[in-house]
């Protein structure tokens, strides 16, 4: 298949999605925990494929994402109150220093620069560190942003460890799907280019990428800050879609989550982490819910040993036959793509039939 049909297909299914996205939205009710699985699931999508170009294209293994994604969430934030609902939302900071509000996509991309800008400055003396050492230097920022952001000493910033509400959030599921869908692409183009190479020569063997002129400093911080800012974009995206933000939701188990949501699709795969985060906020906050009714009955019978809490014990196991049953993820390194469909569908439809030992015959 030509480049060129390649992308009327792309394009084609991208426009068919976001159709049946919109048709879908007016036939459920605004509260439907399958428009709220969509919603969610988009905006993982992009931190779970930020993170995976990071640790699964690149080969650096960092646990940082929710540090920047609070550097994200709390720019898009503050930029975005109003004037008039400042008084209310910073009532014991004498309504907060910032006296201005930007457009929406505009803090969406301040609150990514931001995070890249931390990005590039952590990663001067981190990214000399190697695996585990890498990851408890990315995880050790993370709680101390997290920490730093509840300063009252910031308060006319931040608000301390007070909610920030009363920005703007997205009402329809289209919102988050287009947004990460853009940065999802211009990832996967990324991957798809020199950069994109250099960064899986380093994750191969960093000895032999040095021999063949790729400047291994310049590349690991170019990952990791371009990794950051799209990790930035997601943290507005998730201010967006909570309404209210405070710094405590960013701690360290927002991270492991999102490493999880990449290890079950395939390290190294990007449409491998857009289908496990899918997956991931639809078991956890949608399909399991009932294991947490203790007085739930089926067929008059009361089911024992169900307690509030449950379902998490259920989706752990879940999680760990899926990772037992598969070592490299739903994906492992493969990709979802119009090209595999359409071969598919040929082999299927082509009239060939599977004759003994494997082989085949018209």
């Amino acid at each position: 298949m030509s480049s060129k049909k390649k992308m009327a297909w792309n394009a084609g299914l991208i426009v068919a999605l976001l159709v049946l996205l919109f048709v879908l939205e007016q036939m459920m009710p605004p509260g439907s925990m399958f428009l709220t699985v969509l919603k969610k699931g988009a905006i993982y999508a992009l931190v779970a494929v930020s993170m995976n170009l990071l640790n699964g294209f690149t080969g650096l293994f960092s646990l940082g994402q929710a540090g920047f994604m609070l550097l994200g969430a709390y720019t898009y934030a503050i930029l975005t109150i109003p004037v008039e609902s400042r008084e209310s939302v910073y009532q014991y900071f004498d309504g907060g220093i910032v006296q201005f509000t930007v457009p929406v996509p505009v803090a969406l991309i301040a609150g990514g620069i931001l995070a890249g800008f931390f990005a590039y400055l952590i990663g001067l003396p981190v990214l000399r560190l190697k695996s585990d050492y890498l990851a408890i230097a990315t995880l050790g920022f993370a709680e101390i942003i997290r920490a730093v952001f509840q300063w009252d000493k910031l308060g006319p910033l931040t608000n301390g460890s007070n909610l920030l509400r009363s920005f703007p959030s997205f009402k329809s599921v289209l919102y988050p799907f287009v947004v990460s869908g853009i940065c999802i692409t211009l990832i996967v183009l990324l991957i798809n280019s020199t950069y994109g190479r250099a960064f899986k020569a380093i994750r191969d063997d960093e000895i032999a990428a040095e021999a063949m002129g790729i400047n291994l400093a310049h590349h690991k911080r170019l990952a990791f800050v371009i990794s950051s800012f799209f990790a930035g974009v997601s943290g507005g995206l998730l201010a967006m879609y909570q309404t209210t933000i405070q710094a405590s939701m960013f701690k360290s188990a927002m991270t492991y989550e999102i490493l999880l949501i990449v290890v079950i699709g395939g390290i190294g795969s990007v449409t491998g982490s857009c289908i496990s985060s899918f997956l991931f906020i639809a078991c956890s906050e949608w399909w399991l819910r009932f294991l947490d009714n203790e007085n739930l009955y089926l067929g008059g019978f009361h089911v024992p040993f169900l307690r509030p809490g449950f379902r998490k014990v259920v989706f752990a196991v879940v999680i760990m036959a899926v990772v037992l049953f598969y070592r490299q993820g739903i994906m492992g390194t493969k990709e979802f793509s119009v090209e595999g469909i359409a071969n598919f569908f040929k082999r299927r439809f082509s009239g060939k039939k599977a004759v003994k030992g494997g082989g085949s015959h018209e």
